[in-house]
């Protein structure tokens, strides 16, 4: 199966070549653990989750090797720090522990390898003592600055220019740099801040050498694919092209990706804004882990995505559909079966998920469809195999949808066993008016020859 991913480098899509098809590597920018993950967050480890799960399908799972670091240093966990009156580590460690939550609630596949800043310092020094050396970085008293008049093709990946670089480059604590682009890869140390020793003064790193560092550490470079968000382009991920392909000569990664903006009301998702919610919020408000990746998923990774109530409750709907078709077929056999290739090749172009949902949904139109025992069980197959690249269909149909009632699911399983009851004793009118009661809290209740279920009214 031929992948093709949209590389924001080339601004084209391509097909997918993996240096090295038994090892392909991946490597996502992650969070800066200071405070809860938003839902904006959320995009990047779902979307490359799926991208994750597709390559391990293609490549096998042992071939693909995921890294997803945390950056645990900066100025905002400083500060949280500070104000929570506990060590730095106190605090990352517990946002660490929270994200890690939040994500496995929305079915997010642990990475390989997850980094952290603090823990790769001796390879941030290593790259900045080379790039000294090269001339491509100079020390000053408020730290050291990448040069960057000494890459020639700066600003390759966003487009940008050097003339346009000019204006608002300049960061506060950082006038003696030599250019207002100049980028800082270590911070001179201040009294009350983390700091390391190192050979052209203590400090702690700047934001951008992290990730090129753990990147050469953990994966090696140039890595096949690098990816996140669309706002990390610039100057992020442009910063980090500069310094390590300065620093070693060749790419930093073959292929960048970059997922569209998370909105709200059309208005960017932002801490700063404070137009924002979080996915522990979400979940604590009712809404399944399951409904709120399919939410995520529902847009093309490329496009901008409006976030909404609306948009959880299709979502909702859409994966009731899907859990109802299981549910239906819960007395199939126990097959193994593939995801079928329309499903697969709609992944597979530039992760394309709004085709492959459609293809689910042809899936489970072929599954209620199905009559012959060996025609149910191909179909409950198929449909799983196909959901499982998406994440989805993860849980038992019936948890399902108790855990969507809530509170209320152990008054309706109470409904229904009075109903299955009154049938057995033939009482029909009885049995009659539990239907409609049951039919009244939104629910409807299936029949089989081995009992009775119920699910969500469509």
């Amino acid at each position: 199966m031929d992948i093709q991913l949209t590389n924001t480098l080339t601004r084209r899509k391509e097909p997918f070549v993996p240096a090295d098809p038994g090892r392909v590597t991946m490597y996502v920018c992650g969070p800066t653990v200071y405070s809860y993950a938003h839902i904006g967050n959320a995009r990047p480890p779902v979307v490359f989750d799926v991208l994750f799960r597709l390559l391990r399908h293609v490549y096998g799972e042992k071939a693909v090797v995921y890294a997803r670091n945390y950056t645990d240093i900066d100025d905002k966990i400083i500060a949280a720090a500070t104000k929570a009156g506990e060590p730095m580590e106190a605090i990352t460690r517990k946002f660490e522990r929270i994200y890690e939550e939040d994500m496995g609630a929305l079915g997010v596949l642990e990475p390989t390898l997850k980094p952290r800043a603090t823990e790769n310092i001796a390879a941030m020094i290593a790259v900045i003592e080379k790039l000294i050396a090269k001339g491509a970085a100079y020390v000053a008293p408020s730290g050291v600055y990448f040069s960057v008049g000494a890459d020639e093709d700066y600003g390759k990946l966003s487009g940008r220019s050097q003339d346009e670089l000019k204006a608002g480059a300049r960061v506060e604590g950082e006038d003696d740099k030599r250019h207002p682009s100049d980028f800082a890869l270590w911070k001179a140390s201040k009294p009350g801040e983390p700091s390391w020793d190192a050979p052209f003064g203590a400090g702690r790193p700047g934001w951008h050498i992290e990730c090129s560092a753990m990147i050469e550490e953990e994966l090696g470079s140039p890595v096949d694919i690098h990816g996140g968000g669309v706002d990390l382009i610039f100057p992020h991920h442009e910063n980090e092209i500069a310094q390590s392909e300065t620093a070693h000569g060749h790419p930093l990664a073959r292929v960048w990706m970059h997922n569209g903006f998370l909105t709200m009301d059309k208005e960017k998702m932002s801490k700063s804004i404070g137009n924002i919610i979080t996915p522990r919020e979400l979940l604590d408000r009712g809404w399944q882990g399951e409904t709120i990746r399919y939410a995520l998923l529902s847009a093309h990774y490329r496009a901008p995505l409006d976030w909404s109530d609306d948009l959880l409750e299709q979502a909702q709907k859409s994966l009731d559909r899907l859990y109802g078709a299981v549910l239906r077929l819960k007395d199939a056999a126990a097959v193994e079966a593939e995801a079928p290739a329309a499903f697969v090749k709609a992944l597979a172009d530039d992760l394309n998920t709004p085709a492959a949902i459609a293809e689910l949904s042809a899936l489970v139109t072929a599954a209620n469809n199905a009559r012959k025992p060996a025609d149910q069980a191909r179909a409950k197959a198929e449909l799983l195999a196909a959901a499982h690249l998406l994440g989805l269909l993860q849980d038992d149909p019936e948890h399902w949808f108790r855990a969507s009632f809530g509170n209320e699911a152990a008054e309706i399983d109470r409904l229904v066993a009075e109903r299955v009851a009154a049938r057995a004793a033939k009482n029909y009118a009885e049995s009659d008016r539990l239907r409609d009661e049951l039919a009244a809290r939104g629910v409807e209740v299936m029949d089989s020859a081995t009992g009775s279920t119920w699910r969500r009214k469509s």
